[in-house]
């Protein structure tokens, strides 16, 4: 079971994010922005952040940008999702996440990247 974050401010998405991700198995823990999910990473020490890129009051970019100069959050896994192709979001997130998703997404996808960034087979 791996401890993972959700940072996304569609309340619908984080919710089906969750379930999905505990019917799998995992502890899953839920933030509505960039600056609440800075504060989940220090208190949830998570194994995986799956993070919006753009959302209100810090916007994903930001947070990733603050994880990454953060040594004890800089090699915590990262997915990040958008509903912008990857191509038009790597200009200002390149280097600062592992995984890309798109939305909207199916669920068996998000799973199996999910397993295969945790190092889990598919």
């Amino acid at each position: 079971m791996a401890r993972i974050l959700v940072v996304e401010d569609e309340f619908g998405i984080a919710e089906v994010l969750q379930s999905a991700l505990t019917d799998a198995g995992h502890d899953v823990m839920i933030a509505i922005n960039g600056r609440q999910g800075l504060e989940r990473v220090k208190e949830f020490k998570p194994d995986l952040v799956i993070v919006d890129f753009m959302m209100p009051v810090l916007d994903g970019r930001s947070m990733l940008r603050e994880m990454k100069d953060t040594p004890e959050f800089s090699n915590i896994p990262v997915m990040l999702m958008s509903s912008l192709p990857e191509s038009a979001i790597m200009p200002e997130a390149n280097g600062m996440y592992d995984r890309f998703l798109r939305k909207p997404f199916r669920l068996r996808a998000v799973l199996g990247i999910v397993n295969s960034t945790l190092g889990k087979a598919e």
